[in-house]
Formats: structure tokens, C-alpha cells, sequence
């Protein structure tokens, strides 16, 4: 009797594990309940993983009395409750701060940013400017500066009147305020830091952000004045096409004809416009981080519309805490703004030392009628037309 007994249990020890096995459907119940191989593996492939194990258990902060599980907290939640609670934003924060952000106090998803941030951005936004730098100097000494070619007839056509230069030069200044202590903020850390001082650079930093934030408004607003003026004469047309075959007369001999803009002053006015745009509303966000969510909205758009998808990618993350936002649109404006520097240097190359005459445009406003005809033809025609029709009428 007593063998078969234990010939029974024997049978029932070896059916347990496989009996527990089918009846739970839990996969993590090997570990307990926390994460499996299978969540580090996706974790390490930079795949989404459902934390709903860690994030549930949270206890219950409103009970008191103890828990009557075994090993169970005094109370109704443990220090390692609280911090899951604390790390997926679910945590009753009471703070006298108002705002969306002022609850969250882990926000552990921001290390991409930082990592971002502080390695490709700088590295190939450095990058970026320097081969422009660069390359502008290899054209000067190759090409040399840009010439008058006929003879100076000592007149002068109006180019731009003086609400055209003011909007360029508020543009132009702010622009390059704003490019400069947006260039203390990013590198400020990496350069000024080691070079002055943790306290210098503090100094540095707080004056920075104010000059940049404010500034900001007088860059917005000549971007709409330079918009309104300047935008019925930076329409393509199909004189653009022949200029850009010649390359500005670089191929071809001579200089190809234009009207009042050229198709590469063309391309640097749609690069202003849209990047400048784009720069804006993203410091805008930054600015007003609680009001204008843009990333967010537009993620769940994408992904309504499919377009992860198309390039084999899982949805975009929506939504977004405000500190995401942050991160996004910090990224976003911090990027356009490269780009967009890169392109005004090669605009105040050429409007400087690159070329006789451009300066005059916008400093006096009136350009030799030579250097006019050689880099605007259409336009002088446009200009000598209208002046005889006017003299005509009086």
C-alpha cells in the first residue's frame, strides 16, 4: 500500500510543472512575473514592449492597514510601488506648481534626446557649417571674386526701397543673433564649460536664452515682410531653367538673363521662407510647450494614414508627454536651423566679398546700371519700360 502511495505521488510530481504550465497563460510566470528574454531581446532591438507587468503594479497608495499576503507591505504600497507609479506617470503628485509637466517626475524615455542631442547633432551639425565654411573659401580662391565685366556707366537703377532693406536687415540681424546664441546654447557645454567655467558659462547661458527668446519675435516678423514683398517676384518661371543649366554663368560663358531675382536667389528665398517658418513654429512650441503640441498631433495623423508602415516601421509613439514635445521640437528646430545657417553663409559670401556690386542692393539700395544688365536683364528691361510708359503718361 504504502508503494503504491508513493508510486502516486512520484506520477503527480512529475504532472505538476507540465499541468501548471498549460494553465497558466501567463508567460512571465516562470519569472515571477517579471520580464522575460523575450522582452530584453525586443528591448535591445529598439522594439516596443508591454510593461503593463510593471506598470499595474503599483499597490494601493489609500490603503493603510497591512497587506495579509505573505512577505506583503505594512501598508498598501511599497517604495518600489511608488517609483513604478512615479516612472509611468500614474502617481498622485501634489505640487503647487500648475502645468501639464509639473506631475512628472520620471520621464526615463528623454536618454534617446540626450544621447541625440549630445553626439550625431553636434557632430554632423559642427560638420555641416564647417564644409560650407570651406568650401566657400576654396571657391573664392579658385573662382575668385565676381567681377563687373563691361564698363560702369556711373548710373543707378533702385533695387530695393527702404521698407525692402529694413525688412532684410531685421531679418538678417536677427537671424544671425539668434544663430549665434542658439550655437552658445548646444555647444556651450562642450566648449565654453572647459574653457570658462561652469560659473562664466551660467552667466552666459541665462543671457543667452533671454536674448534668443525675444529676439525670436523681431526674425518672425521681418520673415513676414520679406514674404509679402518679395514673394510675386520669386515664382519660378521658365527663364529659371536656363539659368540653372548655365549655373549662374559659371557654364556657358556670361550671365544668364533674370528677372528681378535669379533662380539661386529664388532657392534661397523658398529656403528662408520654409525653413524659417518651420524654425519658428517648432520656437513656438518651445516657447508655449503646454499650448502648441505638434508632434503628437502630427504622429497620430501618420499614423492613421498608415506611413510607418511603408517603410516597415512600428506606429510612431502618440501621445506624447509635454516634455516629449519638448524633445522633438528642440531636435526639429535645432536641425532646420543648420540647414538654414549653411545656406546664409553662402548668401553673405556671394552678397559681400563674393561679387562686385551686390552690396549695394541692400546698403544703398541702388546698383550700377552695368552690373544690373549683367545679372538682371529682364528686369532692367521691366524697369526702362515702365519709366518710359510713365514719362509718356505725364
Amino acid at each position: 500500500m504504502l508503494r503504491l502511495f508513493a508510486a502516486f505521488l512520484l506520477i503527480c510530481s512529475l504532472m505538476a510543472p507540465a499541468l501548471a504550465q498549460e494553465a497558466a497563460p501567463n508567460p512571465r510566470a516562470e519569472t515571477g512575473g517579471a520580464q522575460t528574454l523575450e522582452d530584453i531581446m525586443r528591448r535591445q532591438s529598439a522594439q516596443q514592449v508591454d510593461e503593463t507587468f510593471r506598470s499595474s503594479v503599483t499597490g494601493d497608495p489609500d490603503a493603510a492597514a497591512p497587506t495579509t499576503a505573505p512577505l506583503g507591505t505594512r501598508g498598501g504600497q511599497s517604495d518600489p510601488d511608488l517609483w513604478r507609479a512615479l516612472r509611468y506617470d500614474t502617481a498622485d503628485v501634489r505640487t503647487q506648481t500648475r502645468g501639464p509637466a509639473a506631475k512628472t517626475l520620471i520621464q526615463d524615455g528623454g536618454m534617446w534626446w540626450l544621447r541625440f542631442r549630445e553626439g550625431p547633432l553636434l557632430t554632423y551639425g559642427a560638420a555641416l557649417l564647417g564644409i560650407t565654411l570651406v568650401l566657400l573659401a576654396l571657391f573664392y580662391l579658385i573662382r575668385g571674386r565676381i567681377r563687373i565685366d563691361g564698363e560702369k556707366t556711373g548710373r543707378t537703377i533702385t533695387r530695393f526701397t527702404s521698407v525692402e532693406r529694413f525688412g532684410h536687415w531685421l531679418l538678417a540681424s536677427s537671424f544671425l543673433i539668434l544663430g549665434v546664441t542658439g550655437l552658445i546654447s548646444l555647444f556651450g557645454r562642450k566648449v565654453l564649460i572647459p574653457a570658462f567655467g561652469h560659473d562664466a558659462f551660467s552667466t552666459v547661458a541665462i543671457a543667452t536664452k533671454w536674448i534668443h527668446n525675444n529676439i525670436s519675435w523681431a526674425f518672425m516678423l521681418a520673415l513676414v515682410i520679406i514674404f509679402v514683398f518679395w514673394i510675386v517676384h520669386n515664382l519660378p518661371d521658365k527663364t529659371d531653367l536656363k539659368w540653372l543649366a548655365q549655373g549662374g554663368g559659371i557654364f556657358g560663358g556670361g550671365h544668364p538673363p533674370a528677372k528681378k531675382f535669379n533662380a539661386g536667389q529664388k532657392l534661397i528665398f523658398w529656403s528662408t521662407i520654409v525653413l524659417g517658418t518651420s524654425i519658428s513654429v517648432s520656437g513656438i512650441a518651445l516657447l508655449f510647450p503646454f499650448e502648441f503640441n505638434l508632434f503628437g498631433a502630427t504622429f497620430s495623423t501618420l499614423n492613421d494614414w498608415g506611413v510607418p508602415g511603408w517603410v516597415g516601421q512600428d506606429a510612431l509613439p502618440h501621445p506624447l508627454a509635454p516634455q516629449e514635445e519638448m524633445q522633438y521640437s528642440q531636435l526639429w528646430h535645432a536641425i532646420a536651423s543648420f540647414v538654414l545657417l549653411s545656406i546664409i553663409l553662402a548668401h553673405i559670401y556671394i552678397g559681400s566679398v563674393g561679387m562686385e556690386g551686390a552690396f549695394d542692393a541692400m546698403g544703398s539700395g541702388e546698383v550700377e546700371e552695368q552690373w544690373a544688365r549683367e545679372h538682371h536683364s529682364l528686369w532692367v528691361d521691366e524697369v526702362k519700360n515702365a519709366e518710359k510708359n510713365q514719362s509718356r503718361e505725364t
